[in-house]
C-alpha cells in the first residue's frame, strides 16, 4: 500500500492547547476532505497498521508512535481536547507526497510579513514561534506571504513548513 508521511502531525510533533500547555489526551479525528466520512491513518510506512480514530495523544501531547501516515488524497483533521473541546479543524490537507519545504526567519518585534517565496495555501502551512505550533487564526497568508496578526518578539525564531 502507498502511504504518505502527513503534512499535519506527520513525524514527532507536538499538540498544545490554546493556553500552549501540551495536548494530554487531546484527540485527532481523520476524515475524507469536506465530509465526516472517517478516514484511515497509519503508524508507519508499511501502511499496514491502522491508527485508531480518534488519535489519542499522549500525555506529552503526541501521537503514540510518533507518525501518521495517509492514503493518497486529502483529509480534514479535527483536533480536540480530551474533554471533546474543538481546538481547530484543518481541511483539504493533501498527502500527495510532495516536497515540504522548511522556510525559517527570525522575528524583530515590528515586522509582520515574511515572504515564502512561491504562492501556498494557508491550509498546507504549519508556523512554529520557537517551536510552538501557532494556530492559524493568527496568521494569514496573502499569496506568497505568511502575515501574522501580531509581529513575533524580537530574536524569536520562526519556522514555517509547508507544501
Amino acid at each position: 500500500m502507498s502511504v504518505n508521511l502527513s503534512a499535519f502531525g506527520g513525524v514527532g510533533w507536538q499538540f498544545f492547547d490554546n493556553n500552549g500547555a501540551p495536548l494530554a489526551g487531546g484527540l485527532i479525528y481523520t476524515y475524507e476532505a469536506g465530509t465526516t466520512l472517517p478516514q484511515a491513518t497509519y503508524t508507519t510506512s508499511a501502511g499496514t497498521t491502522a491508527h485508531a480514530n480518534p488519535i489519542v495523544l499522549n500525555s506529552a501531547g503526541r501521537v503514540p508512535g510518533g507518525e501518521i501516515w495517509l492514503l493518497p488524497g486529502s483529509y480534514k483533521f479535527v483536533l480536540q481536547t480530551s474533554a471533546a473541546v474543538l481546538i481547530a479543524t484543518y481541511d483539504n490537507v493533501t498527502s500527495g507526497g510532495g516536497l515540504i519545504v522548511i522556510a525559517n526567519f527570525t522575528g524583530d518585534g515590528a515586522t509582520v510579513s515574511f515572504s515564502l517565496g512561491s504562492a501556498v495555501s494557508e491550509n498546507n502551512t504549519n508556523v512554529y514561534i520557537n517551536g510552538v505550533y501557532q494556530q492559524k487564526n493568527t496568521y494569514s497568508i496573502s499569496g506568497s506571504n505568511l502575515v501574522f496578526s501580531t509581529a513575533p518578539p524580537t530574536t524569536s525564531t520562526i519556522e514555517v513548513s509547508y507544501t
